[in-house]
């Protein structure tokens, strides 16, 4: 083989791999739950969905967006009605709104929990906080968090970040320690004004049950007393000392010994 062949077997060579390099630049696959944004000379111009892809080498480029569900956590600090410093954190199960990803990427970009996100919670929860006292807030938690929920929701929404039904979470709402020690002396309080209320009620019980066995006592003493009377009186109780006798008289009887209990007349 001359010079000539060799040359021409070279260059056909690197131009096979040359284009067997562009292929495989030019291919793309989006896995389920993904999208794909596809630039075009640094400008965003369309979005992949599911599949196998080309692209124009060189003049665009991928990249992979994931929409399935995402949880993030966010810290949110706000005062009460009655200025008590509040502590909490939101859980919010969101995902990107895959039909409106090149606006949501043209106005805030991917990075939305830092930018979108966590400053929405901070301005909900400061103004759902504002409108509850701190007890309120302990007692009436799910109602608050349904307040922040719809509104969270409702502003996400204009970002093009949807919130999944039931998908913010209260985690708890933290106060200082002074308050958490208030709140601690007070159910302590009610603890005992509710065991002195019991036990008001308990010896009121107690004493009505008294007095009910001492009326039910008098009232068979006066049963006893009227039956006595209509059997003939002190008779009618000598009837009954004799049927009790055992037919024997004492052994001694002096002045100041025992009489016997029957009259003899």
């Amino acid at each position: 083989m001359n010079e000539r062949g060799v040359v021409g077997i070279s260059i056909a060579t690197i131009i096979i791999v040359v284009l067997i390099a562009v292929a495989a630049s030019s291919i793309y696959t989006v896995k389920s739950g993904e999208r794909a944004l596809v630039f075009t000379w640094g400008k965003l111009t369309a979005v992949s969905g599911e599949g196998f892809h080309f692209k124009m080498p060189v003049a665009q480029e991928i990249n992979i967006v994931d929409i399935r569900v995402r949880k993030t956590d966010a810290p949110a600090e706000a005062a009460s009605k009655n200025m008590q410093l509040v502590q909490t954190v939101i859980t919010v199960n969101y995902r990107l709104d895959a039909s409106r990803l090149i606006e949501l990427y043209s106005t805030v970009g991917l990075d939305v929990e830092n930018k979108v996100i966590a400053s929405r919670v901070q301005e909900v929860v400061k103004a759902a906080v504002a409108r509850y006292t701190a007890d309120e807030l302990l007692v009436r938690r799910e109602i608050i968090k349904d307040e922040i929920s719809e509104s969270l929701t409702q502003q996400l929404s204009q970002y093009f970040i949807i919130v999944e039904v039931g998908g913010v979470q209260i985690t708890n709402f933290s106060f200082s320690k002074e308050f958490d020690k208030a709140i601690e002396e007070k159910q302590i309080a009610e603890q005992k004004a509710l065991k002195a209320k019991n036990d008001l009620e308990r010896i009121k019980v107690e004493a009505e049950q008294q007095v009910a066995h001492a009326q039910g006592q008098a009232e068979a003493i006066r049963i006893q007393a009227e039956a006595i009377r209509a059997q003939g009186g002190k008779e009618y109780v000598q009837l009954k000392a004799i049927e009790k006798w055992n037919g024997q008289l004492p052994t001694y009887m002096g002045n100041s010994g025992p009489l016997p209990f029957i009259e003899i007349k």
